[in-house]
């Protein structure tokens, strides 16, 4: 990993000041790993939103890409993905074999960026999570073929600033996504559930919060802490004639676990597909 030392010697540009580009670089600033006058970003028009984000964070926010790039040592790329080959071409020409080059968006592959850049320029794609908002994320890091292991460690060091990273090679990269990329909604949509049931059971809003919360908070640190599988843990729960018996029956009855399943292989499938 690289040191503080080393990105404080980096200017950041952020193409897109959006939600995951805002969780990056407000975890940088509240780090310290970066001075405020080291980080640009870049909004369509919004002088609304510049205004706020120089005033939250001190950094500077532009409407000019190429110029951001220009000043830049690393450049995040973080717009819609279908805007981000006019958006790359729009900068390209300030890009060098000296700037680093990080995508952030969902289903643009190494090629695709490298095809936009049209030069020899060191890339890596990423995959967070909005977990990031909290530091929380689970991040994904595959390097292009002019990436090194220099510019791997950099971008290492500007995820772990929002959770844990994992270096994988791209052809995961579709089901990282389908499992950790969209990871965050399963378990909101299964949290919408829990918290229906709480307040039919005549729950406080706020003390059922706290209740499911710490229940998804312990089964996970049981998950680490155990070298047990799942359908181990979930058995432990489990009783013949029992409470969590009942609940699994009527699971496994409309085969929940399956559609699931079925449900992360379509979201890696739409992740696969995104570029064309």
């Amino acid at each position: 990993m690289m040191t503080k030392t080393n990105l404080q010697q980096k200017t950041i540009a952020f193409i897109g000041s959006g939600s995951m580009a805002e969780a990056i670089f407000s975890g940088l600033l509240r780090h310290e790993l970066v001075k405020p006058a080291n980080v640009l970003g870049t909004v369509k028009s919004s002088a609304d939103k510049q205004a706020r984000l120089k005033e939250q964070y001190g950094i500077e926010v532009k409407t000019n890409n190429q110029e951001a790039v220009k000043a830049a040592d690393i450049v995040v790329l973080a717009v819609k993905p279908k805007d981000a080959e006019a958006v790359v071409q729009s900068f390209a020409g300030e890009l060098t074999k000296d700037k680093l080059l990080i995508s952030v968006l969902a289903g643009i592959s190494l090629s695709d960026l490298e095809s936009f850049v049209e030069q020899d320029v060191p890339v890596v794609r990423s995959m967070p999570n909005t977990s990031a908002h909290v530091g929380a994320s689970t991040t994904a890091i595959c390097a292009g073929t002019y990436a090194n292991d220099e510019d791997l460690d950099l971008a290492e060091s500007l995820f772990q600033v929002v959770g844990s990273v994992h270096t994988i090679s791209e052809q995961d990269i579709d089901g990282f996504t389908a499992i950790a990329g969209s990871g965050p909604a399963y378990f909101y949509y299964f949290l919408e559930a829990m918290e229906q049931m709480a307040a039919e059971s005549g729950f406080d809003p706020e003390e059922a919060k706290n209740i499911i919360a710490h229940t998804i908070e312990g089964a996970a640190f049981r998950y680490l802490d155990s070298d047990k599988k799942p359908h181990e843990l979930y058995q432990e729960v489990l009783s013949p004639n029992g409470v969590t018996e009942a609940a699994f029956t009527h699971l496994e009855k409309h085969r929940v676990q399956k559609h699931f399943l079925e449900a992360m292989k379509e979201a890696s499938k739409r992740s696969g597909s995104i570029g064309d």
